[in-house]
């Protein structure tokens, strides 16, 4: 993959859950990828709530930010390449604007834009239960492209820290864009045999 095509752009909203787009931030800051952040306003009310992160911090981590009303921002022009747009935490407002493609901001505009021109988009959703209006949309985001990664812990890794179920989750959502982080504890089979 070109240099110019090494760039990711993160969307955090305000779904709870904001650790784990600090924490992709994190990992990508040691990794070759440039990102490219947009926070909703919502993102850093929840940041306030969930930890002591303050917005300038999770900013500080990303290689270049935007704000969330800039729709003249690079990232919201397909002829700007990227690798795509992982969205995590992702709300359901955020789902629901992409899914309809009525975009209201920087973020959901960023993310019509990877469906658009056929790029990965990754929502790490973050909601339960789910009503079936939730759910058409989500088949309509999975019909036209979209990977629709819920946030939903994985215990085969035996966590023993909030931080382990963080890493794991993202991780896995980062290897679906190819990045290894190092942080995945991958499955090697189980006990015993057949």
């Amino acid at each position: 993959m070109s240099e110019a095509a090494r760039r990711l752009v993160i969307g955090i909203t305000g779904a709870s859950g904001v650790i784990y787009g600090v924490r992709a931030l994190q990992l990508l800051r040691e990794s070759n990828v440039e990102t490219h952040l947009v926070m909703s306003r919502s993102a850093e009310m929840t940041l306030a709530y969930e930890t002591d992160f303050k917005p300038k911090d999770v900013r500080a981590l990303a290689t270049v930010n935007h704000a969330v009303a800039d729709v003249g921002a690079s990232i919201s022009s397909g002829s700007f390449h990227t690798m795509g747009m992982l969205i995590v935490p992702c709300s359901i407002r955020s789902m629901s604007e992409i899914a309809t493609g009525v975009t209201s901001s920087l973020l959901t505009r960023a993310a019509d834009v990877a469906l658009k021109e056929k790029r990965r988009l990754v929502l790490g959703l973050r909601e339960t239960p789910l009503h079936g209006g939730h759910l058409r949309n989500l088949t309509i985001l999975a019909d036209i492209g979209a990977v629709v990664a819920p946030i939903v812990p994985a215990f085969y890794p035996r966590p023993k820290s909030v931080e382990d179920i963080v890493d794991q989750t993202v991780g896995r959502l980062l290897d679906l864009f190819g990045i290894e982080t190092g942080v995945v504890k991958r499955w090697e089979g189980g006990p015993g045999g057949a």
